[in-house]
């Protein structure tokens, strides 16, 4: 199979605007596909197919597919390249209908951009069917043509990244328990030989004096895991890493505070922060990214058992801070208390965690874009800027002192868990919450629950667990080691 890319032109007139490499398949076919595409009916629009049969032994099925308009870049108002996500959009479109066809194999126009076209094509084929005994195809894309290989290759290990998290993500909380969560990404590193992973035990957890990670743990009868992962890229192994720590809450009940069980099955992909940030790191060092990345990623289920959290419990984090637990779920933030307690040992460049962390981000902004509250204007510059690029994107958030006192202002102890107004600015007061277990002059905070899965939004993504923002941390991380070089 072949995917070609076509343009609509200015006005709603004239032949078929095709891409370089489109118009070089034209001139193959002498000029037929031009020909098929004029008697079709009106030029095709952003995302729409068509699809030619036998028109050239080597591709007996050809997709055309509509770019929309050509040279569409930054759009201001969307904070994103329209032109790179239109690539993604419309490849991905293409190269399911070649799937539909049962064709094991298809060629991918570049487009003018063949990282984004290499996206939308491994983004928009992945689905999770694992534990089915009907699948789907397997399709592989390829790149049409030789001239952009390296942009394309790059564009599969980002897309590949996100398919890790969403793998991870979609996957039953009965395969993906701490253990085999740690497993996995171990397995996925063992081709380095610069990358390090530390599978840290519960007997680990407790002489770190993690107190409010092993809270949530206890809990559970799965034994929790604090993953802790070195990518050593940089020309020195001294220079300061970059640390990514994600909430790997692999399945979130709600504990004593229970959740409605409707829908509580997708809470599953509640480790979508540890998911992101490992996955992160692992196309990372696909990338040979030059830049140290340490990820972190404490890893526990959040149960209901004679042994659970109770609300009003205290428990008392790394740092010594007492925290009050007034509602067990509100449980991601103990997790990362400690972990981001951790952070610090590193010298870190700068942090970032990721989390699945409040309904609220949800009400906030839906699925258009990762919440992120950071004390750092150097680190926001740097994540917008990826996000325009990746088309995942992030809004900025307040870390006001206003939601600080209203989780510092606990009858029994330094800190309360929620925010004293309970539901107003949920996702403010988790941040402001975390805040206090940093010292870190860098640090970013990614409320990704309203990203967390994808129903229709994306048109490169299928109907599941979305694996966002990984590209945009992967673009983030690859930035910050350009800055590191200059």
């Amino acid at each position: 199979g072949l995917v070609l890319g076509v343009y609509s032109g200015e006005k709603d007139e004239g032949a078929a605007q095709l891409t370089s490499a489109g118009d070089a398949f034209d001139r193959l076919v002498s000029g037929k596909l031009r020909e098929l595409l004029s008697i079709c009916g009106p030029p095709l629009k952003k995302g729409k197919t068509r699809v030619f049969h036998g028109l050239h032994q080597d591709f007996p099925s050809v997709v055309v597919v509509g770019l929309g308009k050509n040279n569409a870049g930054v759009n201001e108002q969307e904070n994103w390249n329209e032109g790179k996500e239109n690539i993604r959009a419309a490849v991905a479109v293409g190269c399911r209908q070649i799937q539909d066809l049962e064709i094991p194999c298809v060629e991918v126009d570049p487009c003018g951009d063949a990282q984004a076209a290499a996206e939308g094509a491994v983004l928009g084929l992945h689905e999770y069917n694992e534990l089915k005994q009907k699948k789907k195809p397997v399709v592989t894309p390829q790149l049409h043509g030789s001239a952009e290989s390296e942009a394309w290759q790059k564009g599969v290990i980002y897309a590949e990244g996100q398919n890790l998290a969403r793998y991870l993500m979609e996957a039953p909380a009965n395969y993906i328990t701490p253990i085999k969560f740690a497993e996995h990404i171990e397995q996925k590193l063992r081709s380095f030989s610069n990358v390090k992973v530390h599978v840290r035990p519960e007997s680990w957890i407790a002489t770190q004096q993690m107190g409010a990670f092993l809270s949530v743990a206890k809990g559970s009868a799965e034994p929790p895991i604090f993953l802790e992962i070195h990518y050593l890229g940089g020309a020195n192994a001294n220079d300061s890493p970059l640390v990514l720590v994600g909430k790997g809450v692999t399945f979130d009940s709600g504990g004593i505070s229970l959740k409605p069980s409707s829908g509580m099955d997708a809470m599953r992909a509640d480790m979508g922060g540890a998911a992101t940030v490992c996955s992160a790191v692992v196309a990372a060092a696909a990338l040979k990214l030059p830049l140290n990345i340490i990820g972190l990623a404490p890893l526990c289920e959040n149960m209901p058992s004679g042994k659970a959290n109770k609300p009003g419990d205290v428990v008392r984090a790394k740092n010594g801070k007492t925290i009050q637990v007034d509602n067990t779920d509100a449980e991601g933030r103990l997790l990362l208390a400690d972990a981001l307690c951790y952070a610090h040992n590193f010298n870190p460049r700068a942090i970032v965690n990721a989390a699945t962390l409040t309904g609220a981000m949800d009400v906030a902004l839906g699925s258009a874009a990762t919440g992120v509250f950071t004390n750092s204007s150097w680190l926001w510059t740097h994540l917008y800027e990826a996000s325009i690029l990746t088309g995942d994107r992030v809004w900025r958030m307040p870390l006001f002192e206003h939601y600080t006192k209203q989780v510092t202002d606990c009858p029994l102890a330094d800190l309360s868990n929620i925010g004293k107004y309970s539901r107003a600015g949920g996702a403010c007061t988790a941040a402001a919450f975390l805040k206090e277990f940093v010292t870190a002059s860098h640090w970013a905070h990614l409320d990704i629950a309203g990203v967390m899965s994808n129903k229709d939004e994306v048109p490169y993504l299928r109907k599941g667990m979305a694996g966002r923002p990984t590209r945009t941390l992967v673009e983030f991380a690859a930035r910050l080691s350009q800055d590191s070089h200059s």
